[in-house]
C-alpha cells in the first residue's frame, strides 16, 4: 500500500502579508499587490508586486537578529520561521528550496561570481541557520518549480528515505528577470487580466512560501490536505511558448487524476497558472477542454501577487487550500470578458462552495508542466 502523505502547515510573505491571515484578508478584500514600480534607472516604470522594502526589514528584525542575509533570503526565513518552530528537525527531514534565479541581484555590477549566487550555496546557509540535518534539494525548473517541489517532497516521503520535508519557495523582482520577460515582449502595460479577452501580458511579483509536508498526521493539526497525485510532464515546444494544443498539460493532468482514482467531476476547483499572456491562456483553456474541466470553477491568482515565478505554484497552492478551508471561491481578479476560444468557468464573484478536491496545475519556459490533486482531509 502507497504511503499515505499530507500538508499539515503552510505560511507566506508577501506584498499583501506577512502570514497567512493577512494574505487571505486582503485577497477577501480584493487588494492587489501590483502597482508602478521602476525597477530599472533607465526605463520607465513596470506593473510589479513588490514587497516594501521598509516593511519587510522591521518585520525580520523582530525576530532574528543577524542581518547578515540577502533580501531574498530574509524572506525566505521569515516564512519558514513558525513552521520550523512548531515541527521538530529531525535526521529524517528533508529540505526542499523552490526558486528560478535566487540571489541573481548578486550579480549586478559584479565581474565575479559571489558564493551567494549559487542555488546550492543559497539553500544551505538557510538549511544551516535553522539546523537541518540533510542535504538540501534545490527545485529550479522555471515557472512549474513550486508545484514540482510539493510533488519531490511526495514521491521522497513515500519512497521512505524522509519521514517529512519542509518546503520553501521564493523569488524577488530584479533588473535581470524584468528585462528577460520584456525582451520577450510579454510584460503587460496594465494590471494583469488572465484570460481576459483584453489581456495583454504578465506582471512579475515576488515572495516566499513555506510548506511543511509529512506522512504522520497528529491529532491537533489544524490544517490537513493528502497529495493525492501529480505529475510533471514536458512537452518541448519552444523555449519560452507553450505547446497550442495543450499537450504536456494535459498529460500531467491526466496522469495526476489516473493517481488520485478520480474524474473530472470529482474536481471542485481549478487553481490555474493563468498568466495574462495570449498562448499561455489559451493552451490552458484547450488542455482543461480536452481534460473535460470547462465547467469547474477555475481562478488565477496572478491579479493579486503577479507572477512570482518559483513562488507561485507554492503560494498559489496554499491559497488554494486556505479557500477550501473556508468553503469560499476566490474570483479571478481582473477577468471581465472571456478571452480564449474555448470556454472555461471563470470565477467573477467571490461565493461559498464546498471545496474537497483541489486541482492544481502550472507551466512554464522551455515546455514544462506540473499539476497536483489535492484532498481536504
Amino acid at each position: 500500500m502507497t504511503k499515505e502523505v499530507y500538508i499539515t502547515d503552510y505560511n507566506c510573505v508577501t506584498p499583501l502579508g506577512f502570514d497567512i491571515s493577512s494574505n487571505w484578508n486582503s485577497i477577501l478584500e480584493g487588494k492587489s499587490g501590483i502597482a508602478l514600480h521602476q525597477v530599472i534607472e533607465t526605463q520607465e516604470a513596470f506593473y510589479t508586486s513588490i514587497i516594501h522594502s521598509e516593511k519587510l526589514e522591521n518585520e525580520f528584525k523582530q525576530y532574528f537578529d543577524n542581518q547578515d542575509f540577502t533580501r531574498l533570503e530574509k524572506m525566505f526565513l521569515l516564512a519558514l520561521r513558525p513552521i520550523v518552530e512548531r515541527y521538530n528537525i529531525t535526521e529524517k527531514s528533508a529540505f526542499i528550496l523552490s526558486t528560478t534565479k535566487g540571489n541573481i541581484s548578486l550579480l549586478k555590477n559584479q565581474s565575479t561570481l559571489p558564493e551567494g549566487v549559487y542555488l546550492s550555496n543559497l539553500a544551505q546557509k538557510i538549511a544551516d541557520f535553522f539546523g537541518f540535518k540533510t542535504k538540501p534539494i534545490v527545485v529550479s525548473n522555471a515557472c512549474v518549480s513550486g508545484v514540482v517541489a510539493i510533488s519531490i517532497a511526495k514521491k521522497i516521503i513515500q519512497g521512505g528515505r524522509y519521514k517529512d520535508a519542509f518546503v520553501i519557495a521564493g523569488d524577488e523582482v530584479s533588473e535581470f528577470v524584468i528585462s528577460g520577460f520584456n525582451s520577450f515582449q510579454a510584460i503587460g502595460i496594465a494590471p494583469c487580466k488572465p484570460y481576459d479577452k483584453n489581456r495583454d501580458g504578465i506582471n512579475i511579483g515576488e515572495g516566499a512560501a513555506a510548506m511543511y509536508i509529512t506522512s504522520e498526521l497528529n491529532e491537533n493539526e489544524i490544517i490537513s490536505f493528502k497529495i493525492l497525485g501529480d505529475s510533471s510532464i514536458n512537452d518541448a515546444n519552444h523555449i519560452s511558448g507553450p505547446s497550442r494544443t495543450g499537450d504536456g498539460l494535459f498529460a500531467s493532468i491526466t496522469n495526476s487524476m489516473k493517481e488520485a482514482n478520480l474524474s473530472p467531476k470529482d474536481i471542485d476547483f481549478i487553481s490555474a497558472h493563468g498568466t495574462a499572456t495570449l498562448y499561455n491562456d489559451e493552451m490552458e483553456a484547450v488542455a482543461f477542454n480536452r481534460m473535460g474541466l470547462q465547467n469547474v470553477p477555475l481562478n488565477s491568482l496572478k491579479g493579486y501577487y503577479g507572477h512570482c515565478l518559483g513562488a507561485s505554484g507554492l503560494l498559489e497552492s496554499i491559497i488554494s487550500m486556505e479557500s477550501a478551508l473556508k468553503n469560499i471561491l476566490i474570483p479571478s481578479k481582473n477577468f471581465e470578458k472571456e478571452g480564449t476560444s474555448l470556454s472555461l468557468n471563470i470565477i467573477k464573484e467571490k461565493q461559498s462552495s464546498e471545496i474537497k478536491y483541489i486541482l492544481k496545475t502550472a507551466s512554464g519556459f522551455g515546455g514544462c508542466n506540473a499539476a497536483i490533486i489535492l484532498e481536504k482531509c
